[in-house]
């Protein structure tokens, strides 16, 4: 059931028990659990974390821990699929759920007892009416056996068949009423989409309690970037949320003179900004940002020759001199550092890049510490997804936690170093895949496999790494492409995961357009394609639409998928 009264329903019920948090391998996951990591700590309340990156690993922590606590509280994950079903829990188990991911698993709505979701009810949820799926068993038995009262037989004749028109009746309204809750249930459960930041949701929860913090209000900022910068939500949803957002920064850090002067010299602000979106491009010169957003690679074509003529036609527009542009950006002269946002947006409109800036926010740490809230989601991103083989998931998991407090800022300056390492890989791998034709077209959707032994392929088994190169080489081929209907395609993309087991990672991307919903199809299709082939696929993933496959059964698993969409 939906959760109406955070405070009462949700916080005052854990607040004298022991709570288990199960968190997903997410930014906007790692946020949220700081905001209440932080209230928890506030209110003394004992809890234990334990960090979560699939079903399987959610089924096992339960199984070890379900012994020893009542109240389980889950981020990021057990909002779409049937969470009793799954963890097979005892009576007395209650779950809290706070989760981005829709649709939101109709059995979890109506479960008045044990799921509680802590969802946002302004989210267009469009849930079924309860009548419409759910039909009480008692109505569906048959009508006793006739009496046989001594009566005529004439009157038992009679009312044997008013017996069997009534049974024959109720069983075509109960086949009527199943084909109608499978139609209901398809439509609702066809498209996977993704809702209010759960960071937000969490720093809401404490807003309401006059607990919430600056630095609750910046793990929030980053909760929601982490939404946009993974392409999760549309545009209207990122601006209006920024929106809510911009007015609590307002109300935090509204100081007048007297009190600026008064502040201490590493105290925290946060501020609105309208800045470039350029990747990191405080912490990296302006040259290597502009080649390794996906923004401008895409735009300019700099897998081509001809597109990297134009960007240095594009500093030539801006009168950048080369030296400056190369150099690392705290490096350039100040007096090109105070107008180069003007200077980039408007020779950026020259060349088509009507969207050079964006709304967003940066943290200042004293005087010498600046960061957006990008560059911190790739910074944590990176740490979380780190390809090295001696440190175990949960390490990096605590790594990329950790990174996101301000008494660890040597962990974040690592993060933001490997986040360049990663995006320069991923840029590469885009100029590659277009430069050898791997992006090739299935019929009704794009289809591209990257090979074993390319470079940095173990860093793409990754689910979130692969999702945002999936997303970033289908923004670089609809710029490429000169085919109309190519561009209107969605991409499926397929990575190697073990070359022991011989299984391959494969991640469906909704289409790149201007009006996009984000709406994702590919998550019920990929079940559809391995039930009808018997694929070994194995749907570990909290993300419907990433799973594992055995690479031998790529070829009729691609097969019954393109049949399946055609």
């Amino acid at each position: 059931m939906f959760v109406s009264d955070f405070r009462k329903e949700f916080y005052e019920l854990v607040h004298n028990q022991r709570v288990l948090l199960f968190v997903a391998s997410d930014v906007d996951a790692l946020c949220a659990c700081k905001i209440l990591q932080a209230l928890f700590q506030c209110d003394h309340v004992q809890y234990t974390l334990v960090p979560v990156a699939g079903w399987q690993e959610l089924e096992t922590a339960f199984l070890e821990h379900k012994e020893q606590f009542c109240y389980f509280v889950l981020i990021n994950c057990g909002a779409n699929v049937d969470l009793l079903d799954i963890l097979q829990p005892d009576e007395d188990s209650v779950f809290f759920v706070c989760d981005t991911h829709r649709p939101v698993n109709v059995v979890n709505v109506y479960n008045d007892t044990q799921i509680k979701l802590l969802i946002k009810q302004e989210d267009d949820l469009e849930v079924p009416a309860y009548d419409d799926i759910f039909r009480d068993e008692a109505e569906d038995e048959d009508l006793s056996g006739s009496d046989s009262d001594g009566s005529e037989p004439s009157e038992k004749r009679t009312r044997l068949e008013e017996e069997i028109v009534a049974r024959t009746t109720k069983r075509r309204q109960r086949r009527e009423w199943e084909a109608r809750r499978r139609d209901i249930l398809f439509d609702y459960e066809q498209y996977e989409y993704y809702g209010t930041s759960s960071a937000m949701v969490m720093f809401d929860l404490a807003w309401m309690m006059s607990k919430d913090l600056n630095d609750m209000l910046w793990w929030a900022i980053v909760g929601l970037t982490d939404q946009w910068v993974h392409d999760k939500i549309t545009q209207m949803k990122y601006v209006t949320d920024v929106g809510i957002l911009q007015r609590h920064v307002t109300r935090h850090n509204h100081r007048n003179e007297a009190e600026e002067n008064m502040l201490s010299v590493d105290c925290t602000r946060i501020s609105f900004e309208y800045d470039l979106r350029l990747a990191l491009y405080q912490h990296w010169s302006l040259h290597e940002s502009l080649y390794n957003t996906s923004y401008t690679a895409a735009r300019f074509k700099l897998w081509s020759v001809h597109g990297q003529k134009r960007l240095q036609e594009f500093l030539a527009d801006m009168g950048l001199p080369l030296k400056q542009v190369k150099q690392k950006f705290h490096s350039m002269d100040v007096s090109l550092k105070e107008n180069l946002r003007e200077m980039i947006e408007e020779s950026a409109n020259k060349f088509g890049m009507k969207d050079m800036r964006v709304q967003t926010f940066s943290i200042h740490f004293g005087f010498k510490h600046k960061f957006l809230a990008s560059d911190v989601v790739f910074a944590t991103t990176s740490l979380m997804e780190s390809p090295e083989k001696d440190a175990s998931g949960t390490d990096h998991f605590i790594q990329a936690l950790d990174s996101l407090s301000r008494s660890n800022l040597d962990k974040l300056y690592l993060g933001l170093e490997l986040a360049k390492k990663h995006l320069q890989a991923t840029q590469q791998t885009i100029a590659s895949c277009l430069c050898t034709n791997l992006v090739t077209s299935q019929g009704p959707f794009l289809y591209c496999s990257l090979m074993e032994g390319t470079p940095d392929v173990a860093l793409f088994s990754k689910p979130a790494s692969l999702s945002l190169l999936s997303r970033h080489l289908l923004k670089s081929f609809v710029c490429s492409t000169k085919n109309r209907r190519c561009k209107l395609l969605p991409l499926v993309m397929a990575a190697p995961l073990s070359i022991e087991q011989g299984t391959v990672t494969v991640v469906g991307i909704p289409p790149e357009t201007d009006g996009s919903d984000r709406k994702n199809f590919f998550g019920r299709a990929f079940e559809k394609a391995a039930e009808s082939t018997n694929s070994r696929t194995l749907h570990n993933h909290f993300d419907l639409s990433v799973i594992e496959l055995k690479a031998e059964d790529r070829g009729k698993f691609l097969d019954a998928l393109v049949s399946l969409l055609s």
